[in-house]
């Protein structure tokens, strides 16, 4: 059995003209063979598998060619290039530098440096993968690089050149290797393939191509993996299954089902995708690929950047002609924002399929004929049934005695207009005198703390509605939710609401009128107090704030005028308490102190209510030494201090 040589190292270019890819360099090393302008140190760097080093290898033998051509080839015949194609030439020297990095390894190198080439003018050494040299071994390279013996030529490849050190960059002429496009790979595995008797189609090699990425030698070793699965007959079919490659198309699906708004069917599409075995992340990024060529497409200026097989473009315009620019755009958007988003997402399929239902809502319904193009074979179908169901489609007009069944309804409309809701205002005024006690428990069962918050921090909370008569002299103060505020803000209405605050300040608290009831106690008025912080503290928990001041505030009964007083820490918060809480406040306590007579008064805390805290020594000192004297004869008798 004859043994096989795999494509990369059987076909790999041998001399300037096969090289694929990489013609301007070509071109520039040839020429300063001809004008005998060879620098002593070159830096080849560049992508994986793009001929770095098969590039160094030809230069190597064509400078030591005995006999080179007109156009600067080796010539294959003389001993320098005899002895270098059978790998036995003492002329050229490749050294790994990824196994050969140290101190010592380029000591021996430049030590062999100084020996002269037995055959031919120059001895040349390839280091490959130099950016794995340790700093140390580059230092030690230096010298030697910098001013080498006149036959030392040395030729340094790698695929990091961010890695190299500035002092070695100085000393090479860098040249920096490009990928290789689609159309030069497709182009040398077609060659190859007929060398090889293999029967592949160009939607196969292109596939071939895209999954290099840029790198011949990939490419070549992609190509021997799919004739190893399919023989010499290769269909696009088996290629894409054999190289896991998604086929375009559900791109093309998707597409179609996002022009058309059917995002149920989208996401059926990308659970198949994933059934198949293929990762999400690999699908996003498939489909920003689709989306940029279906963009790429729209206009003739940049329809050549598109790189697929001629059968694949035809497919690209059609469907780009039914995509307009906008869903183009905002899809690539959607797309790429979902790839960044993707690896810190918890839940990574909901957050792609999110995805296919935003790009499936792009268009608006009347934007989506677009997709006209799908139902076009609709029309066959329909001449053979259409005219008989137009026929039954004639009793249409029945749906006309639905109109008068809708003008009786209108006719008692205009009954409910004397709407008897002007009856149900007036019992709503008696109701404060029947209804004192359900007033209270009204309260209790508000629960709708709903509205924005105020600006002192307090959550408005929404008053129940229990008695209109206290509801009546709280209309002036509705226009102060001006706070809303409303477009039109001026001098002379912010000095109106400052007056009517100051008027409200200057009146006293009256929230119900004088009349008779039980005797209430401080004792009693503490109690009821707590009760009312701890209803609403189970019904309204949100007003956080709130509670926590009713907490803080020591409710005060003045026997003589009947009034409960308590304090609060700003105007802010006596402003939102008149108006929001006040009267749900006062009814509460009413009907828990079995009393009518009470009232609710509330003021600003004054310097004499704020009790100074005591932080320093010295004030805990003084205070403990004005209130308790046998304290301060201890402290005498002991001469101690408090610290």
């Amino acid at each position: 059995m004859e043994k096989f040589i795999v494509s990369a190292r059987k076909y790999r270019p041998a001399t300037f003209g096969t090289l694929i890819g990489q013609d301007s360099i070509a071109t520039t090393l040839k020429n300063s063979i001809k004008r005998g302008q060879l620098a002593h140190a070159y830096l080849f760097c560049g992508p994986r598998g793009v001929g770095k080093t098969t590039t160094a290898r030809i230069f190597a033998k064509i400078i030591n060619c005995m006999n080179p051509g007109e156009d600067m080839e080796p010539c294959g015949q003389c001993e320098s290039c005899k002895s270098f194609e059978e790998g036995r030439s003492y002329c050229i020297h490749e050294l790994d530098a990824a196994s050969n990095n140290s101190v010592d390894d380029i000591r021996a190198l430049t030590e062999k440096v100084m020996i002269p080439p037995q055959i031919g003018r120059y001895s040349v050494y390839i280091i490959d993968e130099v950016h794995m040299l340790s700093t140390s071994a580059f230092n030690a390279f230096l010298k030697t690089l910098e001013e080498p013996p006149q036959h030392a030529i040395f030729i340094l490849a790698t695929t990091e050149k961010h890695k190299i050190i500035p002092t070695i960059l100085s000393r090479c002429q860098v040249y920096d290797f490009n990928r290789i496009s689609i159309p030069d790979i497709v182009k040398n595995l077609r060659m190859i393939a007929g060398k090889e008797q293999v029967q592949i189609d160009d939607s196969s090699l292109h596939v071939i191509a895209e999954k290099a990425d840029g790198a011949m030698r990939d490419a070549l070793t992609l190509f021997d993996q799919v004739v190893a699965y399919c023989g010499n007959t290769v269909d696009y079919a088996s290629v894409i299954k054999n190289l896991n490659v998604l086929d375009y198309e559900y791109y093309f699906k998707l597409i179609d089902y996002s022009l058309e708004g059917r995002f149920a069917d989208s996401l059926v599409l990308f659970d198949e995708v994933l059934s198949k075995g293929f990762n999400a992340l690999y699908f996003v990024g498939g489909l920003g690929n689709h989306l940029r060529n279906l963009l790429i497409c729209k206009e003739t200026a940049s329809a050549n950047l598109l790189e697929v097989s001629p059968q694949l473009e035809v497919k690209y315009r059609e469907q780009s002609q039914r995509c307009p620019l906008k869903f183009l755009f905002k899809s690539l958007a959607v797309t790429e924002k979902c790839e960044t988003d993707y690896a810190r997402s918890n839940n990574q399929r909901l957050l792609v399929e999110f995805m296919l239902v935003r790009m499936s809502q792009l268009l608006e319904p009347a934007a989506r004929p677009a997709a006209a193009p799908a139902p076009a074979p609709q029309p066959e179908k329909a001449p053979e049934p259409v005219p008989e169901p137009v026929k039954p489609a004639e009793p249409e007009p029945q749906p006309e005695p639905e109109k008068p069944a809708a003008e009786p309804e209108k006719a008692p409309e205009p009954q409910p207009e004397p709407e008897p809701q002007p009856e149900p205002e007036k019992p709503a005024e008696p109701e404060p005198q029947p209804e004192p006690e359900t007033e209270p428990e009204k309260p209790a069962e508000t629960e709708k703390p709903a509205e924005p918050e105020k600006a002192d921090g307090f959550a408005e909370q929404r008053m129940s509605e229990e008695k209109p008569a206290e509801a009546e002299p709280e209309k002036p103060a509705e226009p102060t939710p001006a706070p809303a505020f409303a477009p039109g803000l001026s001098i002379s209405g912010l000095m109106n609401e400052k007056k009517e605050e100051e008027a409200v300040e200057k009146k006293p608290l009256d929230f119900m009128g004088p009349s008779t009831g039980k005797p209430v106690t401080q004792e009693a008025v503490d109690a009821a107090w707590n009760r009312m912080v701890a209803m609403y503290e189970q019904k309204n928990p949100k007003l956080v704030r709130f509670i926590a001041m009713l907490k803080e505030a020591h409710p005060a009964f003045e026997q003589e005028t009947g009034t409960i007083s308590f304090c609060v820490s700003n105007s802010s918060q006596k402003t939102w308490i008149e108006q929001q809480t006040g009267n749900q406040m006062a009814a509460f306590l009413r009907k828990t102190l079995e009393n009518e007579n009470v009232k609710l008064s509330v003021r600003i805390k004054s310097r004499e209510d704020i009790v100074k805290k005591m932080y320093m020594p010295q004030d805990k000192d003084r205070y403990l030494t004005e209130t308790n004297p046998e304290f301060a004869q201890l402290k005498k008798d002991m001469g101690a201090e408090l610290k």
